[in-house]
């Protein structure tokens, strides 16, 4: 069989969470994320993030999040920056467009936006005297962990909300892996993230739910008539209890954390065996994703047995190249990778 290392999200979820369901199965529960099991969950999120102000909200999947977070917080002039690297640019096929929302990309060398860039630009926005002829920069987005799998650091995010608070500009955070985030150390926590963005969503459907992410809402002006705009681009689940019921789950004896905390411990000892063999990554991840760059004999070695991502192609034949640990990825075809990068 072919052992797949190509992402995080290729099985199914994990074995509480399937539990659950089969044994709620034939409850009869209010639809659209009003019954007993999202009401839990919200309480138990609220918990974690320090935020009982907050306003929690339930959807499927993380563009879905993405393209009703935006839509729900700008005006129509208005626009979002981001890394040129950001899954919002590079990977939603225009999601974000479709809104009537600008992608503004700004340069970046590891997958993050620094809060000195984005300064620099609103300001030079503001200075421009046609202005009002460009589209207005008023939100900021980021991805914790990255789509490098870098992560931000709490200074780092600490700086970028202060500018963002003084520019009076909306701070976002994708966390669509946000429990390998939180496994990394310095970085910051569920309250952190409430205290320092507008608004950010904590990933499942990576983590070992079947599906869903649960957005997180600390700002006013968002929160108004949100559920409008979740049903309006198509996020209103009728069957909303099976959100809130996975969130209940990963939420309960910590086991959201021990997911990220398993991923990023074997994603370690594959980078391990890489470093050991000399074999050099383009992106310095902590997380689960690893970006290793291949020889092409490399490459065909491990094709044999092995499904990974290309990220790209080089001169000589060789790439770079993706790969995911996942809540359930099996120690025995961690241990057959590293037998075999060690027989290069």
């Amino acid at each position: 069989r072919m052992i797949r290392f190509e992402s995080d999200y290729l099985e199914g979820a994990v074995p509480e969470i399937m539990s659950r369901l089969i044994e709620t199965n034939y409850e009869q529960t209010a639809g659209y994320g009003t019954d007993p099991y999202c009401r839990a969950a919200r309480e138990k999120i609220k918990l974690e993030c320090n935020a009982f102000d907050a306003d929690i909200h339930f959807l499927v999947g993380g563009t879905q999040a993405n393209l009703t977070v935006i839509a729900a917080a700008l005006r129509p002039h208005q626009g979002v920056m981001a890394a040129e690297t950001a899954h919002i640019e590079a990977h939603e096929t225009g999601a974000i467009e479709a809104t009537g929302h600008k992608v503004i990309t700004l340069p970046t060398t590891d997958g993050k936006i620094n809060a000195a860039d984005v300064k620099n630009y609103v300001l030079r926005h503001r200075a421009d005297e046609s202005f009002e002829h460009i589209v207005q920069p008023a939100m900021v987005y980021i991805s914790q962990p990255t789509e490098t799998g870098t992560v931000y650091s709490l200074p780092e995010l600490e700086e970028l909300s202060s500018v963002c608070r003084e520019l009076g500009l909306i701070l976002f955070a994708d966390g669509a892996r946000l429990s390998c985030a939180l496994a990394c150390e310095g970085t910051p926590t569920l309250s952190d993230l409430a205290r320092l963005c507008d608004v950010f969503y904590i990933g499942g459907t990576k983590h070992g739910a079947l599906f869903g992410e649960a957005v997180v809402i600390k700002n006013d002006a968002i929160k108004k008539d949100f559920r409008y705009i979740i049903k309006q681009h198509g996020g209103m689940f009728a069957k909303g209890r099976l959100l809130g019921l996975q969130f209940d789950t990963l939420f309960t004896d910590g086991l959201y954390y021990k997911i990220g905390r398993r991923e990023v411990a074997q994603t370690a000892k594959l980078r391990a065996a890489f470093e050991a063999k000399g074999i050099e990554f383009a992106h310095p991840s902590p997380t689960n994703q690893l970006f290793p760059i291949l020889s092409k004999p490399q490459l065909d070695a491990l094709r044999e047995k092995y499904s990974f991502s290309v990220q790209s192609l080089l001169p000589d034949g060789g790439a770079v190249v993706r790969f995911c640990t996942s809540w359930a990825s099996k120690e025995s075809d961690v241990d057959a990778l590293i037998a075999d990068i060690k027989n290069f």
